[in-house]
């Protein structure tokens, strides 16, 4: 998806033309209230507001509950994320090799704080706990990428390669 098909506004009549294929599909019962979020979320990249109260009253439960259940996920999220994401693993591994130091990098490179994304919805940065990669630290990935023996020198190369692939 590119940046232009982000929706920025969040008009309810245009995002539920949008989502009647992913509502048709899904039966109305609340224990699809994670799947259908999950396929939102991959659609648009982030959950527009709006498609929280469609979701409501597709599946027949409060809004609230959906609500509950958006902020509750952390692989969900209220607000655009970039086309990449930029995850840091500060593990024990990575944070003695000095991923502390690469997040910062990143961060000046990008221009942005860690959750933050890029203007031009090209990059989200993150952190993680752990990404199960502890002989290759500190590690970072970009989308399902793994850089391995990353360094604060090797950001602006890896910024680079990154702008020239196209999204996964």
């Amino acid at each position: 998806m590119n940046p232009e098909a982000v929706p920025t506004t969040e008009a309810p009549e245009s995002l539920a033309f949008d989502l009647q294929d992913l509502f048709k599909a899904t039966p109305r019962h609340p224990r699809f209230l994670l799947p259908l979020l999950q396929d939102i979320q991959s659609r648009y990249r982030y959950l527009p507001r709006a498609s929280l109260k469609l979701v409501a009253d597709h599946l027949q439960i409060p809004e609230s509950r959906v609500y509950a259940v958006a902020t509750f996920y952390k692989a969900l999220s209220l607000t655009p994320k970039g086309e990449k994401t930029v995850k840091v693993c500060l593990g024990t591994a990575c944070h003695l090799r000095g991923a502390a130091s690469v997040l910062d990098a990143l961060s000046r490179s990008l221009g942005i704080p860690p959750g933050g994304t890029t203007a031009d919805l090209r990059f989200t940065l993150e952190t993680v706990n752990c990404l199960g990669a502890c002989a290759l630290a500190p590690v970072v990935t970009v989308n399902e990428r793994v850089y391995g023996q990353m360094t604060p020198g090797r950001v602006a190369e890896l910024i680079r390669e990154e702008s020239h692939h196209e999204a996964d």
